[in-house]
């Protein structure tokens, strides 16, 4: 089993390679479509970050692997943030563990959450200050934007996703305003590159009306 300690931490994220063996380890601990789903997440945020000034398309790639690295830990709600967050800091990648916890939360507020928090309640805490403690960068806004476009099958439009998510887990009184936040992130990536962002990913029309 890689324990991250293998690799000598040169930065705040892993090279590719290693986010790619953290990965593929994770997914034997506890398989399931988030390993699907987290390729898919970094290819989008390679390719999105390939057009945008001042943005490293390797680090969006690396940082959309490991957004759900959480998951190795597990069947779980929210948790998962906070699980690999503690994970990816004690190997030495503070850059890959803020994604973590930054890439369910478009709205720095926790209650504004996909689902209800599933942690205890000092874990809230740890997760609470940590948001307050922060500002987003184009990094956290670029993963929660791809986050929201992938099926563990693909691509789809935004707007697929977010009713997929809502059937799984339900609606709440933040619902709308999370929703909104995703548009608003769409559409500064979108001011950013000049037009749409949906001809950058392949397959998002097929997949997204299951052609």
């Amino acid at each position: 089993m890689l324990t991250g300690d293998d690799e000598p931490s040169g930065g705040d994220i892993p090279t590719l390679e290693w986010a790619q063996k953290l990965l593929t380890e994770s997914a034997a601990i506890n398989p399931g479509p988030w390993e699907a789903h987290s390729r898919i997440v970094a290819l989008g945020a390679q390719l999105i970050a390939d057009r945008c000034s001042g943005l490293d398309p390797d680090r969006a790639y690396i940082l959309g692997m490991l957004h759900d690295i959480g998951r190795r830990f597990g069947i779980a709600g929210m948790r998962h943030v906070l699980d690999g967050y503690q994970f990816l800091n004690h190997q030495g990648y503070p850059g890959a563990a803020r994604i973590c916890m930054t890439h369910s939360y478009p709205i720095r507020d926790l209650p504004h959450g996909a689902s209800p928090w599933d942690g205890s309640e000092q874990d809230w805490q740890i997760v609470a200050a940590f948001l307050a403690g922060i500002e987003y960068d184009d990094y956290d806004r670029l993963i929660q934007l791809c986050d929201a476009l992938a099926l563990p099958s693909g691509f789809c439009l935004l707007e697929k996703r977010l009713v997929e998510v809502a059937l799984r887990y339900g609606c709440n009184q933040w619902t709308v305003e999370r929703w909104q936040a995703f548009i608003k992130i769409k559409d500064y990536f979108e001011s950013r590159i000049g037009g749409s962002i949906y001809p950058l990913l392949p397959g998002v029309v097929e997949n997204t009306f299951d052609r």
